[in-house]
């Protein structure tokens, strides 16, 4: 049972309790029908737990000059706006899957959508909410729930330190990454800044001269991204966090970076630690900062060591 058709029948089960208490003592045969029907209820509620969570939401509000007030948004803007957001969200939930092609159709799309379900209080703006043609259980985290937390923590990176956007933008696929500079470039263009509530977090841009300075820090000219091949050895790897430590044969550096989503199963790299090791790597760089490196292709073992 899913949690909105646990509601539908806990508001019945009371409509049929209050009901009942107001039947006259001559309604025999309608007693008799809303009591079996409150025993078949309770007996629902109480064979059938609540075994799927809800979908995810996200509040996106939008202010500046495109809002009217709390009264409206300009249709041209807030279709562009949500559209491009929603884009961005699809593609990063799509790249914790699989790494996207630099062009050509997102893989599994329809997997990764949102609805607009209803409008958001505050300023002005929208509701989404995870499309999902399945159920999940509690246990089980949608990529749509993993994408929405790094695209907030994406937004959120690029108005704090290089390190904190460096870490966030590693996670990012360079083309989910293109999406959401078109968002924040729909916004600097139109004189509008937004806000981004997923569960108990929110973030907000100040002013549009912040989201212009967000486009710039993740610009060509401030973010480089570089793939590269790196001769070393495996010093370890964590499974569950999918993260590794290399150490490299050319002046004996230890670097450390996250395992992308090409390594099914991480542990299978424990089998060959400190084995000679060729590896291909994205390296992501904020200005001067540390670089970060995602592991991005099965590594090329070399016997003989």
């Amino acid at each position: 049972m899913n949690p909105q058709d646990r509601i539908h029948l806990l508001s019945e089960l009371t409509f049929l309790r209050e009901s009942l208490a107001e039947l006259p003592d001559s309604a025999k045969i309608m007693r008799i029908s809303t009591e079996s029907r409150i025993r078949g209820i309770e007996k629902r509620l109480a064979e059938e737990p609540v075994n799927e969570r809800e979908p995810e939401r996200v509040q996106l509000t939008f202010n500046g000059r495109p809002v009217i007030g709390s009264h409206g948004i300009f249709a041209e803007f807030g279709m562009k706006a949500v559209s491009n957001f929603a884009e961005a969200v699809t593609a990063v939930a799509a790249s914790l899957c699989t790494p996207l092609a630099a062009m050509g159709p997102i893989p599994n799309r329809e997997q990764h959508q949102l609805l607009i379900t209803n409008t958001a209080l505050g300023s002005f703006g929208f509701e989404l909410e995870e499309y999902r043609n399945g159920q999940l259980t509690f246990d089980e985290v949608s990529p749509m729930a993993q994408a929405l937390e790094r695209t907030q923590n994406l937004l959120r990176g690029t108005v704090g330190s290089d390190d904190e956007l460096a870490d966030s933008v590693a996670d990012t696929d360079p083309r989910a990454l293109e999406k959401v500079r078109t968002f924040l470039q729909t916004l600097a263009d139109n004189e509008a800044i937004c806000t981004v509530q997923y569960r108990d977090r929110g973030f907000r841009f100040s002013d549009v001269g912040q989201i212009r300075n967000s486009l710039a820090r993740l610009g060509q000219d401030n973010l480089r991204e570089d793939e590269q091949y790196l001769n070393g050895e495996f010093q370890g790897v964590l499974p569950k966090g999918r993260s590794f430590e290399f150490k490299l044969t050319e002046n004996g550096e230890v670097i450390r970076g996250k395992i992308g989503p090409v390594i099914l199963n991480a542990d299978e790299l424990n089998a060959h630690l400190h084995q000679s090791a060729k590896i291909k790597v994205m390296m992501t760089q904020i200005g001067c900062g540390k670089p970060r490196y995602v592991l991005t292709d099965i590594p090329e073992w070399i016997e003989g060591n």
